[in-house]
């Protein structure tokens, strides 16, 4: 493992003991061909009944443009993906989704960042009807490295439906967290979904 990903995990227990999480996280590992292996780690549940998945292994390198010719070993956005969910219903393969969206720089060429909508073409967990996140802001502090490296950050990637999805695209991704900041949707319900 190399010593970002060392950083991100001490990191992140550091963060969920301090939410009352003090147990060593679940973890699974997922490989594909041609990248390095994502590992998925499950936090909880925390006090609130809310399950935490968060990938390890997308801040390995930057994310950068994927029409340059050579990539950028220190500079560039770094982060790492968080999916909270009630464990008020079962997700199986939910961890594997995690991995997959934490691979989409590597091998899609993709910059995970705020307000992002992506879909990943497949349900997100077994009985899902939703393949795809919105991504915004976590509760997860920033990781600051050493510079000239940029800090990590945890980005929060809410499931959506497909209604939710053609919402965003008309009317942008502020317009739906506003409505559903209006009509009390609790996003980290997977029932909703």
């Amino acid at each position: 493992m190399t010593q970002i990903l060392t950083e991100v995990r001490a990191h992140l227990r550091g963060h969920f003991a301090a939410a009352g999480i003090t147990a060593e996280p679940d973890s699974a590992s997922v490989t594909f061909l041609g990248v390095e292996r994502i590992e998925v780690l499950r936090f909880g549940p925390d006090p609130d009944g809310v399950i935490h998945y968060v990938s390890l292994g997308c801040s390995r390198h930057p994310m950068g443009d994927p029409s340059e010719l050579a990539a950028d070993p220190l500079h560039g956005p770094r982060a790492e993906v968080v999916v909270s969910l009630r464990a008020s219903a079962p997700t199986p393969g939910l961890g594997r989704a995690v991995a997959v969206l934490a691979a989409t720089p590597a091998v899609d060429g993709v910059v995970l960042q705020p307000d992002a909508l992506i879909d990943l073409g497949a349900k997100l967990w077994d009985g899902a009807k939703v393949s795809a996140v919105v991504l915004g802001v976590s509760d997860i502090p920033d990781l600051i490295l050493e510079p000239p490296r940029d800090p990590v950050k945890f980005l929060s990637a809410t499931p959506i439906s497909a209604n939710e999805a053609a919402w965003v695209r008309l009317k942008g991704v502020e317009e739906l967290r506003n409505t559903w900041a209006q009509d009390g949707v609790d996003v980290r319900d997977p029932a909703r979904l």
